[in-house]
């Protein structure tokens, strides 16, 4: 405080020189009495501080004095407790265990116990509701005990020896009560079949009987139990659906299936006081295959009657709820069933035409009607429509069963025989489709069309065209191809009257067809045309007429209809080259030269004038398949050239010469190596010829040795 004092004073000392001396008087005055209240204010501050300090001070130290005798009497009371309490603790711990153990243990046998008394009770109420003929009791009762014996079973650490014989006799108890319900139930439901069970023959068939009982009848001897009754207890057990399935399996085999493939049966049901009978009566005058409606009629009047005293049967089926027996018979059988009636109805009604596709949609209304008849039973699910989905993509089936049916009808064609014949000629006329003008919507119609006008084309004022110009010359083509041509017109005419995805299937049809005829006929006839020259001949007239047909084939459909023909590109040009080339199949002509060596040991006379006359009514009769022109004398020139077309047609005329040679004439003929005979025949071919033609002489050794 002094310090500060004194700093304050030299500030106003030396600012004192710079005021006058009066007011540095004053101001001196006023700072010492500011000093003097700074003074008084701390001493105050200092005196308040120390008074609250001490009685706070006291406390704590009071404080101090109580925390210190309890952490003594702590200390004394956990060495107490670690001494005496906690050894008690640890015997009363150890008795608990003890008894809770005793408790579980007496728990788990008295629960043991318990339910050894429930199976007791329920399998000795099953032998009472059994003798007493109330099935669903006694099934319900051994269902009771086999829950019981589950649970028995289920605990860990406590098995019993009793619990296997427990077993064996659940299982000796459901099979007797099985049997039972067997019996009853061959009793609810008699099938009286043909003797020859696995025959599915129409005679064997209109033999088969189902008897079903639902009333009980008046001797009480032969009394059948409620119809409802057997089938619960069959549902509790378990049983029901293996019994539906043997029954849905005789059903289908011995009824339904019979109903769809034999159009002479007819389903009659006859009504008794104590039973319904079901059987078949069959038609002398039937059609060869029954209509979609009448074989829908016929199921349906099945099911009318199986629901009318069979299938309305409401059970609790476990873990299902409440359902009818139609329900359960349905899942089982509906599949097998909805597949025989669409391999072997519906497909079967799908037209062959497509002018009657319009009378399908009776089909289609008939199909719908009969599955809305089975879900109204109940037979059916409402969202099951296999049938109707089948029926309503008609246009589709109907296209794939057109294409299967034109490619096997190809087929054959292209697997008979080659040498059956027809004449072609520039004027033949063919039955095709006659062409509507472009844009004009007409629709086909079919005439006898030449292919080209009478006269000459005029091309101008001086030029003019033969009208046989683009006509396919005067040939011999095999009767097969032209009726696979005409097929193919056919095909695609029904396309144009098809729908556009039919259209185009069918179209695509006829291309597979001539793709196919490229792939079988060669491969087919492969060893015909190797050997036989004039098949090889007629092949190439074949292919050549195709060629010339697919040349306009799709220009002539294209503008046929306002469908999807006339807006993508249908043409079959693509197709030429390839026939062209097909045409020109190298199958070795005649024959190959092993074959014109005449490979024998020994070839008589008798055999070589045979062989002789053979080939000579070859190289006669051979040349005239080269008739290009309708005047027969105009084609001599065509048929002079054969050697340049037929590879071994010179060695076909040289070995007719060595038939009927002698040797000097087959030496001659060979001339050391350069005559026409060396041409054709190797020195080894020609000894082989001579040895098998000419005995074993002084002048066969002489020849032969000239051959070299």
């Amino acid at each position: 405080m002094a310090a500060r004092e004194g700093s304050l004073v030299a500030a106003v000392l030396e600012h004192s020189g710079r005021l006058d001396k009066e007011h540095l008087g004053a101001r001196v005055g006023r700072l010492s009495r500011r000093v003097e209240e700074l003074k008084g204010e701390v001493c105050t501050m200092i005196n308040k501080k120390y008074v609250e300090f001490l009685p706070s001070m006291r406390g704590a130290e009071e404080l101090v004095t109580q925390v210190e005798g309890l952490a003594s009497n702590i200390d004394q009371l956990k060495a107490h407790i670690e001494n005496e309490v906690q050894r008690d603790l640890n015997v009363a711990g150890a008795e608990f265990t003890e008894l809770k153990q005793q408790l579980e243990r007496d728990t788990l046998v008295l629960s043991v116990l318990k339910k050894l008394q429930e199976f007791d009770t329920a399998v000795k109420e099953f032998h009472s509701a059994l003798l007493e003929e109330q099935y669903v009791a006694a099934a319900q009762q051994l269902e009771k005990a086999r829950s019981s014996l589950r649970t028995l079973e289920s605990r860990k650490g406590f098995e019993l020896k009793v619990l296997k014989a427990l077993g064996k006799e659940l299982v000796v108890q459901t099979q007797n009560i099985i049997y039972h319900l067997w019996q009853e139930w061959q009793k609810l439901i008699v099938w009286k079949l043909p003797p020859s069970k696995g025959s599915s023959s129409l005679e064997a068939v209109v033999l088969s009987e189902l008897h079903l009982h639902t009333v009980p009848a008046q001797d009480k001897d032969t009394a059948v139990p409620p119809m409802q009754a057997v089938l619960q207890a069959l549902a509790v057990l378990g049983e029901l659906h293996y019994k539906l399935k043997d029954f849905g399996h005789f059903l289908l085999q011995y009824i339904l299936k019979p109903l769809i493939l034999h159009p002479s049966l007819e389903p009659v049901s006859e009504e008794q006081p104590d039973v319904f009978i079901l059987r078949f009566r069959s038609q002398e005058l039937a059609l060869d295959e029954a209509s979609p409606m009448e074989v829908f009629d016929k199921i349906k009047l099945v099911f009318e009657v199986l629901q009318k005293c069979l299938l309305n049967v409401a059970l609790e089926q476990p873990g299902e709820g409440r359902v009818t027996l139609a329900e359960l018979l349905g899942e089982l059988i509906w599949e097998e069933l909805s597949d025989c009636l669409i391999h072997n109805c519906l497909v079967k009604s799908i037209p062959t035409n497509s002018s009657k596709l319009e009378q399908y949609k009776e089909v289609i209304k008939s199909t719908e009607e009969f599955e809305k008849a089975l879900k109204k039973m109940q037979f059916l699910k409402e969202d099951t429509t296999a049938l109707l989905k089948y029926a309503c993509n008609v246009n589709s089936h109907f296209a794939n069963k057109k294409c299967q049916d034109v490619i096997m009808a190809a087929r054959s064609l292209m697997t008979s025989e080659i040498h059956n014949t027809v004449k072609i000629t520039p004027d033949s006329s063919v039955a095709l489709p006659e062409l509507p003008d472009p844009g004009s919507g007409d629709h086909l119609k079919m005439h006898r069309a030449s292919p080209l006008h009478s006269g000459l084309v005029n091309l101008g004022s001086e030029s003019r065209l033969s009208p046989l110009t683009l006509s396919l010359p005067t040939c011999r083509i095999s009767s097969s191809v032209q009726q696979l041509v005409q097929l193919a017109y056919h095909t695609l005419l029904e396309a144009t009257a098809s729908t556009d995805l039919c259209c185009l299937q069918l179209f695509n049809c006829v291309r597979d067809v001539f793709q196919l005829f490229c792939e079988v006929v060669p491969t087919y006839h492969r060893e015909t045309l190797q050997k036989l020259p004039q098949l090889a001949a007629i092949h190439h007239n074949n292919c050549m007429y195709i060629a010339h047909h697919l040349l306009t084939l799709g220009h002539q459909f294209r503008y046929s209809s306002a469908g999807v023909l006339s807006s993508v590109a249908v043409t079959f040009v693509d197709l030429v080259p390839g026939f062209r080339r097909l045409g020109n199949f190298p199958p070795a002509p005649l024959a190959s030269q092993e074959q014109l060596s005449v490979q024998q040991d020994d070839i008589s006379a008798e055999d070589a004038d045979r062989l002789y006359s053979l080939c000579r009514t070859m190289v006669e009769e051979g040349p005239q398949v080269f008739t290009p022109l309708l005047e027969e004398d105009k084609n001599k020139k065509y048929q002079e050239e054969v050697p340049v077309y037929v590879q071994n047609w010179m060695t076909f005329k040289e070995l007719m010469i060595i038939l009927q040679a002698n040797l000097q004439e087959i030496v001659d003929q060979w001339a050391d190596g350069k005559g026409p005979l060396a041409k054709e025949f190797s020195a080894a071919e020609v000894k082989s010829l001579i040895r098998a033609l000419f005995q074993n002489t002084e002048r066969r050794a002489a020849a032969l040795a000239k051959i070299k």
